[in-house]
């Protein structure tokens, strides 16, 4: 891949990103409806690309199978207007390539992959796994550090090393340390992007150098979230915290139980999605419902008063 067709794919991936969830039945199955109405909803409303299948789409429920079927769905449905970043990490390098090879022939324009959760690689198994995908599949990549989560930690000097590989782009840093940020910018340089994988802290990152946001909170408020990553990425600072504050509510309330669930949750108060989730994922919990509903209502996500 040409050093200029990197630099062109890497301008498709600033701004408000949104890690989209996948909607289901009751069941469990796949509510195609509601996915083709949530992405006209983005398509709409600004939101510069969709990331699909990752942590917020429930990747983690899905079979290998499903998970290729959801990915090019969803390209289908975006059909061009958006670029779309599929979520091809997993904790085995074989099944990683094959997600990533897949995504690659189903026409996504880059692939986001986790840090492989659970069997605690170490730095140099990090470095080898990345970098294996990276020769194998010839499709810009973006690394995502999720600690919390996966229970391993890339540290910013592996970054630096895999930032040297010309298809690995950029990464999706979830830690919420604005620290931790500025030494990956500075260790890999200007020609490897840093995103946001922390809403509360998002706009914070953006000023200091990271180009957007991949974001939980942009499946409810897409507009704002949006705009404010415009205005941060421009360096306006005052505006972006002015459009920003209204929605520190959901950057923190979205995450009162494990993510999804509160943000499958609250796009069914907004009459977006139907009530499905998959096991061991439950419904938000009821103790939980009217602190989120009234972040809702101070985001002005909802369009009725609700009960």
């Amino acid at each position: 891949m040409t050093t200029l067709i990197l630099l062109w794919y890497k301008t498709m991936f600033h701004g408000s990103m949104v890690a989209l969830v996948t909607p289901m039945h009751d069941d469990g199955s796949l509510d195609e409806a509601s996915l083709a109405n949530l992405i006209e909803f983005h398509v709409e409303s600004g939101t510069d690309a969709i990331v699909a299948v990752g942590t917020t789409g429930e990747s983690a429920t899905l079979s290998f199978k499903e998970h290729c079927a959801l990915m090019a769905l969803i390209i289908k449905l975006v059909n061009g207007r958006l670029p779309v970043i599929a979520g091809t990490g997993a904790n085995a390098t074989r099944e990683a390539i094959e997600l990533t090879r897949f995504a690659y022939e189903a026409g996504a324009d880059a692939c986001l992959l986790v840090t492989p959760y659970y069997n605690k690689p170490t730095q140099e198994g990090l470095y080898l796994h990345f970098k294996a995908i990276a020769e194998a599949v010839a499709i810009p990549q973006i690394l995502y550090n999720v600690p919390g989560r996966t229970a391993v930690d890339m540290l910013p000097e592996t970054v630096a090393r895999l930032s040297s590989i010309d298809n690995i782009i950029g990464i999706k840093e979830a830690t919420g340390d604005l620290e931790r940020a500025k030494e990956v910018m500075t260790l890999c340089g200007d020609d490897f992007e840093l995103y946001s994988g922390d809403d509360e802290t998002a706009m914070q990152c953006i000023l200091l150098g990271a180009k957007g946001d991949i974001s939980v909170t942009a499946n409810v408020a897409p507009k704002a979230m949006q705009q404010m990553c415009a205005l941060a990425l421009a360096g306006d600072a005052a505006k972006a915290a002015t459009l920003n504050e209204p929605l520190l509510g959901l950057h923190q309330n979205l995450f009162l139980e494990a993510n999804p669930i509160p943000v499958k949750w609250a796009l069914l108060e907004m009459e977006l999605i139907p009530a499905g989730i998959r096991l061991p994922l439950t419904p938000l919990a009821k103790q939980y419902q009217n602190t989120l509903r009234a972040a809702l209502q101070a985001a002005d996500c909802l369009t009725t008063e609700q009960p």
